[in-house]
């Protein structure tokens, strides 16, 4: 959405939850989120283990050191840099960057050139895609039998890379930087989880793929798989900083979206064209009303409504000017009951926060329904398909 499409005095995310599973660099994300108008609920998946307290690195190192490879691959900045500092710390610096001299440096992409740079060394290359696969293809063609890879592990799985650089009879050895694990708190975990599965978040952000992996076990351990995957498929948008971090969630049947530029700008400029785009706009009593996560947009007026009435509304939205049995829209309520009096509370609370009490009608003996301008009517002139069976609805009937 352009600026001059946005809501006046809201960001394009005013009005949305977006849900932020990073470890590293979550600050940010948030930062770049909020000034976009977002709610942003927090859950780290992952937390890294400090690179110095990790064994297998020193044992990499230390093996590196003492036979140089003749290519290394390194895919990170943040691991790279980890890496000189963690040698830096066991007392290895100095041998780990002479050793690294020796050998053809090549790098993902132009932070990794930075942090390579900033050790006071040079890469050879760097793929134009910072793809992976450009990388691997690169190697291949040089050929690699015989040669000694060493490639920097970020966490993340390199699909086929490690495999087809040893079926081409290269040496490969892993250079694990640092170490995904479990986040020591789980429970903002699982109230991300529980927002999510009950739609109250507009989309979701990954980062890493091990932090996408970690999501779905979790709710795999608490039995919520199934409807977590549901809430993904249709109402919550998974979105993912590049195609490797989608992994998980697409062996799961989950479709995702990423930017063309694997950054965390792109990815935040991409939920600013997907959200509102997902958001429902209908001409009501004389008003333009953009039905969002967790408010609506009514004439460019930014309106909080309470959950709620947010079912409420989603219930009516579903049949534009059609009446909504009060049965119906009890069963829209969170936790509804059996007292259709829960809907005229609610009902009351949702015309307030709207500002505009004349956006639904009350259809006498009947329910409710939106006020649909006559100009847009023949826009929605058949019916959906009911929330349930065995209720009435339809447009006629006296409006209050």
């Amino acid at each position: 959405m352009d600026d001059e499409q946005q809501p006046r005095g809201h960001g394009a995310l005013a009005g949305f939850t977006v849900g932020v599973t990073a470890a590293r660099r979550a600050d940010e994300l948030g930062v770049l989120l909020r000034r976009r108008g977002a709610a942003v609920l927090h859950a780290p998946a992952l937390r890294i283990v400090p690179l110095a307290d990790d064994r297998d690195l020193l044992a990499a190192t230390e093996e590196l050191i003492a036979r140089v490879p003749d290519v290394v691959v390194a895919t990170t900045a943040i691991g790279f840099r980890g890496w000189v500092e963690a040698a830096d710390g066991w007392g290895l610096g100095e041998p780990l960057l002479g050793g690294l001299r020796g050998a053809e440096l090549l790098a993902r992409g132009p932070k990794v050139k930075g942090a390579i740079r900033a050790a006071g060394l040079t890469e050879k290359w760097s793929p134009t895609s910072e793809s992976m696969a450009e990388v691997l293809d690169r190697l291949l063609g040089e050929g690699v039998e015989g040669r000694r890879i060493a490639v920097q592990l970020h966490g993340e799985p390199l699909p086929g890379f490690v495999e087809a650089l040893r079926a081409a009879g290269a040496e490969v050895v892993g250079v694990p930087v640092y170490r995904w694990m479990p986040p020591e708190d789980i429970a903002p975990v699982d109230r991300l989880l529980d927002a999510t599965v009950s739609h109250g978040v507009d989309a979701l952000t990954f980062t890493s793929a091990p932090a996408a992996a970690s999501l779905l076990s979790r709710a795999e351990d608490r039995g919520l798989l199934p409807a977590l995957l549901t809430a993904l498929h249709h109402e919550v948008l998974p979105a993912c900083v590049g195609p490797v971090t989608a992994l998980p969630l697409q062996a799961r049947g989950v479709d995702t979206v990423h930017p063309d530029r694997f950054r965390l700008g792109p990815l935040v400029q991409l939920l600013c064209q997907e959200l509102p785009g997902r958001a429902r706009a209908l001409p009501l009593a004389g008003h333009r009303v953009e039905i969002r996560g967790h408010a609506v947009l009514v004439d460019d007026a930014l309106r909080p409504v309470p959950p709620a009435g947010m079912s409420l509304l989603r219930a009516l939205s579903r049949r534009p000017g059609w009446v909504v049995a009060r049965a119906d829209l009890l069963r829209a309520l969170p936790g509804s009951g059996r007292d259709e009096h829960a809907v005229e509370t609610a009902m009351a609370r949702l015309r307030t926060a709207l500002g505009a009490p004349k956006l639904i009608q009350t259809v006498v003996k009947r329910g409710y329904r939106l006020a649909l301008d006559p100009a847009a009517d023949s826009k929605y002139a058949d019916p959906v398909q009911p929330i349930s069976t065995g209720t009435s609805s339809g447009r006629g009937g006296q409006a209050l």
